[in-house]
């Protein structure tokens, strides 16, 4: 089923999560399948159309300016909502997300489970600003508990300017089709000259082997993409690095701090 001609929300059941297939559990449609979906003349009512859609759009885009104005120097991390806390690599984002707080960093996330609930609790335990960008799904969990300041977001577009526009550098953990979205997306937008100085850091180089792999020995091989644009990708494996590499491209120390020691008289 789908929206009704008076724009009532209707569940269907196409489109299930993998781990819902199987099963008779109905889902939402959402802002973005309406969007994108096209219509047949007699359906479309105008309040339920593009135009009205544009509005909606653009009070995300204000409300989102306005909650972040101000924000300061931030960091974004990605990784899978499907990560439990008893894995090693929760706990390392957690760790991770808490240096960078304790250095005055604050931290970005899509505000739902997983790696993403790890990074807001470590900002948090870290005495940082933890923020949430949650977007409206079909099996959505709701924002997780570790979240100062959280947005909803009915449009991927949307949500996906705010991590770029309110964060100087993105770290990816491992994650699955959204995380390497996000980190293509992030390349494309430094190759394009659209963003600068913007660090893009991979966290476990045995999860991200083979792709750097792949990248180096078919896409740079081929000439898609540059040596260059290759480097443009930072591997590490510890928060610390992490937090080492963030703070000596985003908070340089200060002048007087730099200056040569004086001979003394």
């Amino acid at each position: 089923m789908s929206n009704t001609p008076d724009g009532e929300t209707r569940a269907h059941s196409s489109g299930l999560d993998p781990q819902e297939r199987g099963t008779t559990k109905l889902r939402q449609e959402t802002e973005d399948e309406r969007l994108l979906r096209m219509r047949d003349s007699e359906e479309a009512v105008f309040v339920d159309t593009d135009p009205w859609r544009v509005l909606r759009i653009q009070s995300e885009f204000v409300n989102g300016f306005d909650t972040m104005a101000g924000l300061g120097p931030a960091v974004t991390i990605f990784g899978s909502a499907r990560t439990p806390e008893e894995a090693p690599i929760y706990q390392a984002a957690v760790e991770t997300a808490q240096l960078l707080a304790e250095a005055g960093l604050a931290v970005i996330t899509g505000g739902g489970p997983g790696i993403m609930e790890a990074a807001n609790r470590g900002a948090q335990s870290g005495g940082g600003i933890s923020v949430g960008f949650a977007i409206e799904l079909p099996f959505e969990e709701g924002t997780n508990p570790y979240v100062d300041i959280a947005l909803d977001f009915r449009y991927f577009f949307v949500r996906k300017t705010m991590f770029v526009k309110y964060a100087q550098a993105f770290v990816i953990f491992p994650g699955g089709y959204g995380t390497m979205d996000e980190l293509f997306e992030a390349l494309t937008l430094i190759q394009t000259g659209k963003i600068h100085n913007f660090p893009v850091i991979l966290f476990d180089s045995e999860y991200w082997a083979g792709l750097l792999e792949w990248l180096n020995d078919v896409m740079v091989t081929q000439g898609n993409v540059s040596p260059n644009e290759f480097e443009l990708l930072i591997v590490v494996d510890s928060p610390e690095e992490v937090r080492d590499r963030l703070v000596s491209i985003m908070l340089p120390p200060d002048d007087a701090s730099e200056a040569p020691d004086l001979p003394r008289s």
